[in-house]
């Protein structure tokens, strides 16, 4: 590729990039905590994709591997004496993906739904040790502890604006890693073993080696998004925070945005997001225009059910999301009026 064929796609990628950095000027706090929000679970997905759609090993501990993330950031940044806040999150990134390599090593013997079980167990396993094991929590006797001060290179973060930038900031260096990554020879090696294993093996690529890279990869992405949770989101690290539901949620955002693609990710994320945002205009709309009380409870239940139903179309109708159909959508566009 050119540098002039390059510069294009790149450009185009800064100008989104400083427009959606831009935004909590614009916005209230409320709405700059909603698109850190967005932010995080974005850093989560890209992490399940890498394993899930690039490497096609199947996963349930994503809550797990975020909650090591967090309570190992809480307690590098309590325990080692001038450890940075980014020091902090990486140590959480690593812890999770050495949780993930254990919990990783089924996959050599199975796949499909038993290894999705096995990875359940991680879930359940993580959530209890830190329960019982009060070095994690600092021995409270609550299990709720309040997140550290945000503070990096003297500049403190303390409003939702600033602590959005800074998510925003460290998904755009993950993404990229991500991206580049999967065009690697790293990355040609998951998907070799995500297609047809076996033959992969046959080729010479070392299946424990791949897949056990991909478990590594992946929870780290999960490790960091869980502090970036506590700390950004949350403002407490507890356990309640990351429930199996977490794990589903993250799941079935990839299954929608599209499996086995970094754009599929944010498609998702911004998806999931605006979901609940758009049926409580609808709602309002619709309650103003025919006057009548819609209860919280049904939109609650019509956003479950329509979440449900969009699960099963993209699994049945089309496998790869949401991503898959914005890629047709910009092919359509750029023929149009010519397709022929």
């Amino acid at each position: 590729m050119s540098r002039r064929t390059l510069a294009a796609p790149l450009g185009g990628f800064a100008v989104l990039v400083a427009v959606v950095a831009l935004l909590p000027l614009f916005v209230s706090d409320f709405r700059a905590q909603q698109l850190a929000y967005v932010a995080i679970y974005l850093i989560a997905l890209i992490g399940l994709n890498v394993l899930t759609g690039y490497a096609g090993q199947i996963s349930l501990g994503t809550a797990a591997f975020m909650a090591v993330g967090a309570f190992m950031a809480y307690n590098a940044e309590l325990r080692i004496p001038g450890m940075p806040l980014l020091g902090s999150f990486i140590i959480g990134g690593l812890c999770a993906a050495a949780v993930g390599v254990v919990f990783g090593l089924p996959s050599l013997r199975i796949k499909g739904f038993y290894l999705a079980v096995a990875t359940l167990a991680c879930q359940f396993f993580v959530l209890w040790a830190i329960n019982r094991v009060g070095w994690f929590t600092n021995y409270s006797s609550s299990g709720v502890i309040s997140a550290q001060k945000m503070v990096i290179l003297g500049y403190t973060f303390d409003t939702p604006a600033s602590k959005y930038v800074l998510t925003l900031s460290i998904v755009v260096v993950l993404a990229l890693l991500a991206k580049n990554l999967m065009r690697s020879e790293t990355g040609r090696a998951f998907m070799a073993v995500r297609d047809m294993d076996v033959a992969a093996e046959v080729i010479g690529i070392p299946m424990m080696k791949t897949k056990l890279l991909a478990f590594a990869i992946s929870s780290f992405y999960c490790g960091v998004a869980g502090a970036l949770y506590a700390y950004c989101y949350l403002g407490t690290v507890e356990p309640e925070a990351f429930v199996l539901d977490l794990s589903f949620r993250v799941l079935f955002m990839v299954i929608i945005g599209g499996v086995g693609s970094i754009m599929g990710s944010f498609i998702g994320a911004a998806f999931i997001t605006l979901l609940p945002i758009f049926l409580n205009l609808a709602t309002e709309v619709i309650a103003h225009a025919f006057d009548i009380e819609i209860s919280h409870a049904l939109v609650s239940n019509a956003e479950l059910i329509i979440f449900g139903g969009l699960i099963i179309f993209f699994l049945i109708v089309e496998p790869n999301g949401l991503a898959r159909l914005w890629q047709i959508a910009k092919e359509k566009l750029r023929l149009w009026p010519f397709p022929h």
